[in-house]
């Protein structure tokens, strides 16, 4: 994996830029477009949620209208960033197929290319994030310059499950359709809308069976509370990461001779 990574950075890099370029092309801001959303959306989560739900987090963590968005917008980022590498993967090679009829051409960075255009993306809201936050509570905890080491299993976690789902969505047409479905489920049995501390005990096991439940608790805690990850769980669950990412690279490896006589 780190081999084909290495060897392929300047192409993937290219590559990338053309996808967030090409996304936003012909629009009349352009690739401004990327900074109005995230703005737009704040907006809207600090009015739905603060305004007409009243919602707060709960235990005096967020008690203004504006944080409790803050802390909504937190889990998002993580989130979004997987459900939209996920939800595109099904397609990666179908919507390639001159990439296939190249035999020089290597198929595996696709995803890494969709996951590219999917953190510039991440990037840009984590900036608006960290704007919103100046200016209605002040600077962030230093904690904050953590958060790569607790976004890097989640970054193995959608490795792995692009390449297993771009090598399957290949034999597989209706993958698309139920990744879809799966994503949204997963929404909301993902602490985002919801503290982790308002789920029964009982019930908290099958939440933290979602590998993104740690990594979401875990960024909000490091740019909100200001708290230091969980080692002994960081360290266990990249570790779990590793082995999705592993063997989700051992899966399209071993299928992509398929892929030709199948398209």
């Amino acid at each position: 994996m780190a081999q084909s990574l290495w060897a392929n950075r300047s192409l993937i890099r290219v590559l990338v830029v053309r996808e967030v370029v090409g996304r936003y092309r012909g629009s009349v801001f352009g690739i401004l477009w990327s900074f109005f959303n995230p703005v737009l959306m704040l907006a809207v989560y600090t009015f739905v949620f603060s305004v007409v739900f009243k919602a707060r987090w709960g235990g005096g963590a967020a008690e203004s209208k504006a944080e409790f968005a803050l802390v909504l917008f937190a889990g998002l980022l993580v989130f979004n960033l997987f459900a939209e590498c996920v939800i595109r993967a099904p397609s990666l090679i179908l919507s390639n197929v001159n990439y296939v009829k190249k035999v020089v051409f290597p198929l595996e960075i696709l995803p890494w290319v969709a996951f590219g255009a999917a953190l510039f993306h991440a990037v840009v809201s984590f900036i608006v994030w960290v704007m919103f936050f100046i200016i209605i509570i002040g600077f962030p905890h230093p904690s904050v310059f953590l958060l790569p080491l607790v976004i890097l299993p989640l970054v193995l976690v959608i490795m792995g499950i692009s390449w297993f789902l771009a090598a399957l969505g290949v034999f597989f047409r209706d993958v698309s359709q139920m990744v879809g479905v799966v994503v949204t489920i997963l929404m909301f049995f993902t602490p985002i809308f919801y503290p982790l501390a308002a789920i029964p005990e009982a019930y908290r096991v099958f939440l933290f069976c979602n590998p993104l439940t740690f990594i979401v608790e875990q960024t909000r805690g490091l740019l909100i509370f200001g708290a230091f990850p969980r080692w002994g769980y960081l360290g266990l669950i990249t570790s779990f990461s590793f082995l999705v990412a592993w063997f989700g690279f051992a899966w399209f490896q071993k299928t992509r001779k398929g892929f030709a006589d199948v398209l």
